[in-house]
């Protein structure tokens, strides 16, 4: 698949990814609600855990096409019993609790607030990464993610309250848990990671969540719950999904990175907000309530503090990312500042 970008400059890449990324949460609702109007016998076959497993699935048959290279016995010698627990740690966060929250907060609020909530995943970061890492942060990263934590919380605050009678509803509060989920395993996974092949690292934390993710349906649910899996329609839909959201988002995502500054990844996830936004109003017509617009105007010129604030001209021209032979806390933080990709 390399060849397929080979002449697609590395920003423009990214630029892609991060639009297919924020429309995912678009996508989600979309289908759900096209199989509700094609119930099979009252069941709609594109559940969000069809949808979910499903998903997963197309992304590690993908992934594990354009990384089979990276599976050799050399590369999974160096790795140690550490290296592995991390990598199962992560892969139960952030490939199966994660977006399970999201699916959660999808089928209970407006696709608008989920964006917008998610988006505390960043400043979180940079507020556990000073904790635990003694990070130095810069005046206008501290001011930029307060700004962006103000805006959130507009976004949820400014809203008319639930029928429960609060603000916070399910939808919100199951975002906010899947954005901190998120930004929590990146920062403790990150020095741990910083050796393991990018392929080993994406293939097993997508095969470990599907996995994980069936098990505790089944648990739960009973296995009846995913009778429609094999159902022609839900495939047939999968085909879109799967080929647009997943394949394309996810490698153009990684290959992007390998040609692209950090101003450039920073430029591109900073946009995530505002694509997510958008692809809720073009992708199902869902406009913005008066919270949204307020919260996200707020949020925008946190992100806009924090990203241009403390950036010098020196680190704008010349700062890049590290080639992606290991999954970098570099790589690990741009993926965070994308919130959900779809699986």
């Amino acid at each position: 698949w390399g060849p397929m970008f080979a002449r697609i400059p590395g920003p423009a890449i990214l630029w892609f990814s991060v639009v297919v990324f924020a429309a995912s949460n678009s996508v989600v609702r979309l289908l759900s609600d096209l199989g509700a109007q094609h119930a099979i016998d009252g069941r709609n076959a594109i559940s969000f855990c069809n949808l979910l497993f499903a998903g997963n699935v197309c992304a590690v048959v993908a992934l594990s096409a354009a990384y089979r290279k990276q599976w050799t016995v050399e590369n999974l010698r160096i790795l140690s019993k550490a290296d592995w627990t991390s990598l199962l740690v992560l892969a139960m966060l952030t490939s199966f609790i994660a977006p399970w929250f999201f699916f959660v907060a999808l089928e209970n609020t407006m696709v608008t607030s989920v964006v917008l909530v998610s988006q505390i995943e960043t400043p979180i970061m940079l507020a556990l990464s000073s904790l635990v890492f003694a990070e130095r942060l810069g005046r206008w990263a501290i001011v930029g993610a307060a700004v962006s934590v103000l805006g959130v919380s507009l976004s949820i605050l400014l809203q008319p309250a639930a029928d429960s009678g609060y603000m916070i509803g399910k939808g919100e509060f199951f975002a906010a848990a899947a954005a901190v989920i998120y930004a929590v395993s990146t920062v403790i996974a990150r020095p741990r990671l910083r050796r393991i092949p990018i392929g080993i690292f994406v293939v097993f934390r997508n095969g470990v969540g599907t996995v994980a993710f069936f098990i505790a349906t089944n648990y739960l649910y009973g296995l009846e719950h995913f009778i429609d899996l094999a159902s022609p329609f839900l495939w047939k839909w999968m085909l879109v999904y799967g080929g647009i959201v997943i394949v394309s988002g996810q490698l153009a995502w990684y290959t992007g990175l390998k040609g692209a500054r950090a101003i450039d990844v920073s430029l591109a996830t900073s946009a995530t907000p505002i694509a997510g936004v958008l692809g809720a109003f073009l992708i199902l017509g869902e406009l913005p309530l008066p919270a949204h617009y307020a919260g996200g105007a707020v949020l925008v010129l946190g992100i806009l503090i924090g990203l241009f604030g403390g950036r010098s001209k020196t680190a704008a021209a010349e700062e890049r990312l590290p080639a992606l032979p290991t999954a970098t806390g570099s790589t690990l933080q741009s993926e965070c500042r994308t919130g959900f990709r779809g699986i």
